[in-house]
């Protein structure tokens, strides 16, 4: 049962794309991915734990093989990704699931959380952020944007969709970048040339300020429920800091906190190790 289908889902009218892999009665997991990456980027992790859990793994809508409407008809905010992600996962059934949140998909799927606490039985955090001392200077030019939303502060921020900054996300910090297959990047390079695609990512860059404003609502979620809650970090991700995945035990103390000597994309180096940490960390 650990083959990977690859299905759609009518969400309210909206095509969200998903991989799913798992027994139906398994512990549900839900995967949610980052930035400028899809689904795809599960595609080593999924098959060693489906024998254990039933695993979706959903592209966010704009990105991936899901819908990317007009930036007329769809406002592109966290909020509009997580109420599309809640959605789906009524849609399809998850009603009591654990969590993986990466990079964009951690304020995605803490949102879930605050809205229905109830229905997280566990959190893992890989490079997702909740505190501001997890946030490096290299967020600098988007802060810049979102103090300033002037056209020449978005426009400046136009060399962070370039094939190269794609793909210095996946090799920075990682000790021998020919570990890094060019599929992750060249793909995601694909989805970011798509027509419209970049200004749906500058968008996103600017509503990134509404998961800052959030982070002290997640950490009294945090403190509040104290979720069974994994950190597995590329510890030289260049934009979210160490100090962001050690800040997790500070409101849930029992929290545990894995460091894998990788960068920001740790999943493309270190999926077995972080398999092996998940399985380990569930199923205790």
């Amino acid at each position: 049962m650990t083959a990977t289908t690859y299905r759609h889902a009518d969400v309210d009218g909206f095509k969200v794309f998903y991989r799913e892999a798992g027994r139906s009665g398994s512990p549900k997991l839900l995967l949610l991915h980052g930035f400028p990456s899809s689904s795809h980027m599960f595609r080593d992790l999924i098959p060693k734990l489906a024998d254990r859990f039933h695993i979706v793994a959903p592209d966010l809508p704009g990105f991936g093989q899901s819908d990317m409407p007009s930036r007329d008809t769809f406002t592109y905010t966290f909020d509009n990704l997580a109420n599309v992600i809640d959605r789906f996962t009524e849609v399809i059934g998850f009603d009591r699931f654990a969590v993986y949140v990466f990079d964009y998909g951690a304020p995605t799927g803490f949102r879930l959380a605050l809205k229905h606490p109830e229905r997280i039985a566990a959190i893992i955090s890989q490079n997702g952020n909740a505190y501001e001392e997890g946030l490096s200077d290299g967020w600098n030019p988007i802060r810049a944007y979102w103090k300033d939303a002037t056209p020449a502060n978005r426009e400046a921020l136009r060399t962070l969709l370039t094939h190269e900054a794609t793909v210095w996300q996946y090799t920075h910090g990682v000790p021998d970048a020919a570990s890094v297959s060019p599929d992750g990047y060249s793909l995601d390079a694909f989805y970011l040339n798509r027509p419209g695609a970049d200004e749906v990512q500058l968008d996103l860059f600017r509503d990134y300020r509404s998961n800052v404003a959030l982070y002290p609502a997640f950490q009294d979620y945090f403190r509040t429920h104290r979720p069974p809650f994994l950190a597995v970090w590329g510890k030289n991700d260049p934009f979210f800091l160490p100090p962001g995945a050690e800040a997790f035990k500070r409101d849930m103390p029992d929290a545990v906190v894995r460091f894998f000597d990788t960068g920001h994309f740790a999943l493309e180096t270190h999926a077995a190790e972080i398999a092996a940490a998940i399985s380990e960390f569930l199923v205790r």
